[in-house]
């Protein structure tokens, strides 16, 4: 695929999406990890964040990976597109667990008698949420320090 529009080149656009929706995500994981309000507000729409953020790595990943074949390759850019592969199973790990975060809440929750796995579940879903959260948030400053010195002193 020819990633570009009117010959420029559309990574920056990906990257820009990815940036943005990707700590979006991982806030809204913590938020609802952490805070039952925003659990309640969010609903479904924090499995919907997740997925636009899921979306937008492979989108940015792609596009990188082609701009990367038309570019002069350099150390630095090598270490930006090694580092890149490493955030689609953090946003994978942010969808899936908002996603099974809220189908628990809305689904699970009123229907499990056992008081003990509501509990046990009430604990290790927020620790999940909120390590995915932490993770994609490191992986994607990463990431981004990575592509800006690539570009800055590459």
């Amino acid at each position: 695929m020819n990633w570009q529009f009117g010959g420029i080149p559309l990574h920056p656009l990906f990257v820009h999406l990815t940036s943005v929706a990707v700590p979006v995500a991982a806030l809204v994981a913590i938020a609802v990890a952490a805070w039952p309000a925003a659990r309640r507000w969010l609903a479904v729409g924090a499995p919907i964040i997740g997925l636009v953020a899921l979306v937008s790595v492979p989108l940015a990943t792609s596009s990188g990976e082609w701009l990367e074949h038309h570019e002069k390759e350099t150390a630095l850019l090598e270490r930006h597109t090694h580092l890149a592969d490493g955030l689609l199973p953090w946003s994978i790990a942010v969808f899936a667990l908002l996603t099974l975060w809220w189908g628990w809440q809305r689904f699970g929750v009123a229907r499990v008698d056992a008081r003990g796995l509501v509990r046990a579940v009430g604990i290790v879903g927020p620790v999940l949420l909120v390590a995915a959260g932490i993770g994609s948030l490191i992986e994607v400053v990463v990431i981004g320090h990575a592509g800006a010195v690539s570009v800055w002193k590459g």
